[in-house]
């Protein structure tokens, strides 16, 4: 039942969000904000909660572990998502204000991906209906949580410059929506079904491989490129090897073999990517920050 519960909770997807939060809120203020993690987290679980909800009919047909629990109990799950969001949003307004500035944004386009509102000649739609805007929409989530909320909080480091954070962000970017098209590529079926347009149903199984890859190697290459430049600093550059290691993971299994293990599985590679490059910070090994002189 733990496992069930994780995988309707999508607790990978909570765990990098969270992580992400506190390794971009570290690398580019100096500051370690475990609450802003937990807040993260908070966003995460609750739109990936309202999610499963609304995609009964893709996961189902997927079967995606946990569609059939969240059927029987879908008015219950809605109540749990939005208790816990207003709970949280309600901390954030008398603890953390500023918060807000990135959160309440996020729970608007998280609206806006999961239900039918958005009004056109056709009928109402969501976000996650209109191809392109589908993926845009998730990595600016991410931008959002792991960028916006931080630098609202904290001022950036004084070796950090604006240059780096438009970068890294552009790196995070790309690599993110490359996360987004190997979950199309499992789901392609169910999205074809319901009439999701990702890259897959539009360009097919082979068509949706290669744009992913094609993100992972723009990932990299934006890397290399700051890096040359001299805009990003040696414990930004280093994660240019998580999208490398993504790639040598999936490959064998692409463009027909993707299934949720491997996509569950990149991504829990991509959270211990980003607790490895904590414990490569706390050793001071070498490239690392030196601990920018701030604890918390």
């Amino acid at each position: 039942m733990t496992g069930l519960l994780a995988s309707i909770a999508r607790l990978h997807i909570v765990a990098i969000g969270a992580l992400g939060t506190f390794t971009f809120g570290w690398a580019l203020t100096g500051h370690y904000a475990p609450w802003l993690a937990l807040l993260s987290a908070t966003d995460w679980f609750v739109v990936n909660l309202l999610n499963r909800v609304v995609d009964l009919v893709e996961d189902e047909h997927n079967h995606i572990a946990g569609a059939e629990l969240v059927r029987r109990h879908r008015r219950r799950t809605v109540i749990v998502g939005v208790a816990v969001l207003l709970v949280s949003l309600l901390a954030s307004a008398i603890w953390w204000p500023d918060t807000l500035w990135a959160r309440l944004p996020f729970h608007a386009l998280g609206t806006l991906y999961n239900w039918r509102l958005l009004p056109f000649p056709s009928g109402r739609r969501r976000i996650k209906e209109l191809m392109l805007w589908k993926n845009v929409a998730s990595a600016t989530g991410f931008l959002l949580t792991c960028f916006a909320m931080p630098l609202l909080v904290h001022p950036l480091h004084a070796g950090v410059s604006v240059a780096t954070v438009v970068v890294t962000m552009a790196f995070f970017f790309f690599f993110e929506l490359s996360y987004e098209v190997l979950y199309d590529l499992r789901d392609v079926d169910g999205d074809r079904l319901a009439g999701v347009k990702t890259w897959p149903v539009l360009f097919g199984v082979r068509g949706g491989s290669a744009i992913a890859v094609g993100q992972m190697l723009t990932a990299v290459g934006i890397v290399v490129g700051g890096a040359v430049a001299g805009v990003l600093p040696w414990h930004l550059t280093i994660m240019g090897v998580a999208p490398v290691m993504q790639l040598v993971a999936v490959w064998p299994r692409l463009p027909d073999r993707v299934t949720s293990s491997l996509c569950i599985g990149v991504t829990w590679l991509g959270v211990a990517l980003l607790g490895a490059y904590h414990v490569w910070e706390l050793l001071g090994l070498p490239g690392s920050t030196g601990g920018w002189g701030i604890s918390s």
